[in-house]
């Protein structure tokens, strides 16, 4: 893959929102990540759960240079003045045992509220909480866990046939998600789950993560934001300076060049 070293810019926004980064798994897209952060400044930035992956890391410990490259990056971030702000998730939930304390200028929050340019109020949260799975039965969350890793697994060796073959990058999960009834049904529970929570807080919408999939939206009244993941997708959410948000995709496909630094990216307009 192609780095980004001689880009000659970066955009800026008022927030950033990322999650679902993984590091610590073999599957975590870090180098695209690192290129993502080279591009791209807000002057704030939320860290929406499972950055690291401590499951796995229980499991193996696996750290390459990369993984360390995205921390250094986002900490010399928080260095030169942009707020971060860590909310954790159910693999980096070691992390909820310090809420507000401050590592490197990155502070923990095991939920934050944040208002938007135009006046939004957006709770912030990973999302796990309303998983049913995760909270009544960690051992089925734990293999559940396992065979998305093998999905992963099988992608990434059918993606490089297909780029052998010159397509464009297909993900297995994402369609299965979009297909199996089980699984849009999941997914819109966990929507009108979070969407509940909002109302419960006041707020006009909220930013999560936790199930790898990405999309701005309304349900009635309240914007639902999820961030989508850095292990398939590598999405990323951003705040303009004028209230609105834009998903942007930085789907690279190994072996190829970067067309656009803007390559997929989806502005949309809150409603």
């Amino acid at each position: 893959m192609k780095e980004l070293h001689a880009r000659p810019f970066v955009r800026h926004f008022r927030t950033l929102f990322l999650s679902d980064v993984h590091l610590g798994s073999k599957s975590a897209q870090a180098d695209l990540l690192v290129d993502f952060l080279k591009c791209h400044d807000a002057e704030k930035i939320y860290l929406v759960g499972d950055i690291v992956d401590g499951w796995r890391l229980r499991r193996s410990w696996h750290w390459p240079s990369a993984h360390n490259d995205v921390v250094q990056r986002l900490l010399s971030k928080a260095r030169k003045g942009s707020e971060i702000i860590y909310v954790p998730g159910n693999h980096d939930e070691f992390m909820r045992e310090f809420p507000g304390e401050h590592f490197g200028g990155i502070e923990v929050r095991l939920q934050d509220v944040h208002e938007t340019a135009d006046g939004r109020r957006m709770l912030i949260i990973h999302g796990d909480e309303f998983d049913v799975v995760v909270r009544n039965a960690r051992i089925i969350a734990y293999l559940g866990d396992w065979a998305y890793d093998m999905a992963i697994a099988i992608n990434h060796i059918f993606n490089r046939i297909r780029t052998w073959l010159g397509f464009p990058y297909w993900s297995l999960s994402s369609w299965a998600k979009l297909k199996v009834k089980n699984a849009v049904n999941f997914i819109g529970a966990f929507e009108d789950a979070l969407v509940s929570e909002a109302k419960r807080h006041n707020c006009e919408g909220v930013v999560c993560g936790h199930i790898h999939h990405a999309i701005i939206g309304t349900r009635g009244a309240i914007t639902y934001v999820n961030t989508g993941d850095w292990v398939e997708s590598c999405t990323a959410v951003v705040e303009r300076h004028d209230g609105t948000f834009e998903l942007i995709r930085w789907t690279v496909m190994a072996g190829t060049e970067i067309g656009d630094v803007l390559q997929g990216a989806q502005p949309i307009a809150a409603e």
